[in-house]
């Protein structure tokens, strides 16, 4: 059967009538009857199972996680969210203010999440009284379609429209562009080329940008226990994530001591030869990543540029050279192969970091191993990303965990640094529009010495 969007839309906005209105208990039961179908370890199994068939991609005990982790984190972060009607009241300016969906959203999402980003927004959206059009990437149709057929028949069970979430079964690009430019919003969870595809389409968006997080490690923390968080993340569903660890800045004292740490985790350190090897085999062209290493194993892809590595190998390792376009291991490689930087200067790490990130990650996350707060707080001041996390596994904990206190979800914005709209992580309170309903007070016009005191106490009123 073909796919019609306009026909898929109109069913869409007619589910989306019926729910516009429903109290917030109403909307709540729904949320939890989807949120609950989908984050079922056996449903978790069977999209994890069918997501690494298809795509080749990640590990399926790490996706088994994830699916279930990201459903049950955002339904507990927005357990007493307030979403439908009056959701606050300031009597003391005369405001009321109510909260109303958006419509029809045009959720576009990736190869390397295509259920749990379905069910991260999923939830989101229907928590805002919002219905979803999914348009699933070209190589994992199969699995963000059947994540999309648990969604609809959890909603039939308790008698809300199915319509809420539609899928486009067939995708390409052509049909992508036609949702985005029919519906009323769109959010694409994806890399950094798809933010200018997503506003071409004219409509509101959400859209997210490329990972490239540098882990800085100071002298001092625990070394060992340092680098098995690190790797901990590193590893996990082979750096499918954008919010996996893509280099480590090391303090020069402790350089060695990690190295040797690193190692025992299962790294391998590559020669300068064996560096030029993966370099060639990684971007072919110069400039565009090999699709073939994305998320695939350590041992794989050394097998395939022509590096011998001893088993039991996790991820390469290589020295970094210059920040910048001019040495693509400083940029994003969403595999597991880490870019390793020496550094006696912790000022002048932030902005080789900055340099880095300019190049490829500016505005997404960064990562911090100290104890010193100063520096923690140095990091999240210079840092030109909507994220720093400190002294944890960075992509456990950057799009929500239950250690820390980001939010959950699969779509992390990435400001106006990446070209974004928000750099929040991306959840109901962005899928809302708010209606202020303003009364009359008691009038009030300060005076010039309450508005500018400040100023004339230091300069004067001439």
């Amino acid at each position: 059967m073909e796919d019609n969007i306009q026909e898929m839309y109109k069913k869409a906005r007619k589910a989306f009538e019926t729910i516009e209105y429903w109290p917030q208990d109403k909307v709540d039961e729904m949320v939890l009857a989807v949120g609950y179908e989908w984050s079922k370890e056996s449903t978790a199994k069977e999209l994890a199972r069918l997501a690494v068939d298809e795509s080749g991609i990640g590990v399926y005990e790490d996706k088994v996680g994830k699916i279930q982790s990201k459903t049950k984190g955002s339904l507990w972060d927005m357990r007493n969210a307030k979403t439908c009607g009056i959701v606050e009241e300031l009597p003391e300016i005369g405001i009321v203010k109510f909260a109303k969906p958006i419509g029809v959203i045009a959720n576009v999402v990736p190869c390397t999440n295509p259920e749990s980003t379905v069910c991260a927004l999923g939830v989101n959206i229907l928590k805002t009284r919002n219905a979803q059009i999914v348009t699933p990437h070209p190589r994992t149709q199969k699995s963000t379609y059947r994540t999309c057929e648990i969604g609809r028949a959890a909603l039939k069970k308790i008698g809300a429209p199915e319509d809420l979430i539609q899928c486009i079964k067939n995708t390409s690009k052509e049909k992508t562009r036609e949702l985005m430019n029919g519906c009323d919003f769109a959010v694409a969870t994806g890399g950094a080329a798809l933010v200018k595809v997503v506003y071409e389409a004219g409509k509101p968006a959400h859209t997210v940008g490329a990972g490239n997080v540098i882990s800085i490690i100071d002298e001092t923390v625990d070394i060992k226990s340092t680098a098995a968080k690190i790797i901990k993340s590193k590893c996990a569903n082979n750096s499918a994530s954008c919010s996996s660890e893509n280099a480590v800045a090391i303090e020069a004292s402790v350089y060695d001591e990690m190295i040797e740490c690193f190692k025992g985790e299962g790294g391998y350190l590559c020669s300068t030869e064996e560096r030029e090897k993966l370099r060639t085999y990684m971007w072919p062209d110069g400039h565009s990543l090999n699709r073939d290493v994305v998320a695939k194993p350590a041992p794989v892809i050394a097998a395939a540029a022509g590096i011998s590595v001893p088993a039991g190998t996790r991820f390469l390792m290589v020295i970094g050279e210059k920040p910048g376009p001019e040495d693509r291991f400083s940029g994003e490689k969403i595999s597991p192969v880490l870019t390793v930087w020496k550094w006696t200067d912790f000022s002048e790490m932030i902005e080789r970091m900055k340099l880095m990130q300019k190049f490829s990650g500016e505005g997404h996350s960064a990562s911090i191993h100290s104890l010193n707060r100063e520096r923690q707080l140095e990091m999240g001041l210079k840092a030109n990303v909507g994220r720093v996390n400190c002294n944890m596994p960075h992509a456990m904990a950057n799009s929500g965990s239950w250690f820390n206190g980001q939010p959950f979800t699969d779509t992390l914005g990435c400001g106006t640094w990446a070209g974004n709209m928000t750099s929040d992580n991306i959840n109901w309170k962005q899928f809302l529009n708010y209606t202020w309903l303003s009364v009359p007070t008691e009038e009030y016009v300060p005076t010039d010495d309450e508005i500018f005191g400040s100023y004339f106490e230091k300069w004067g009123r001439d």
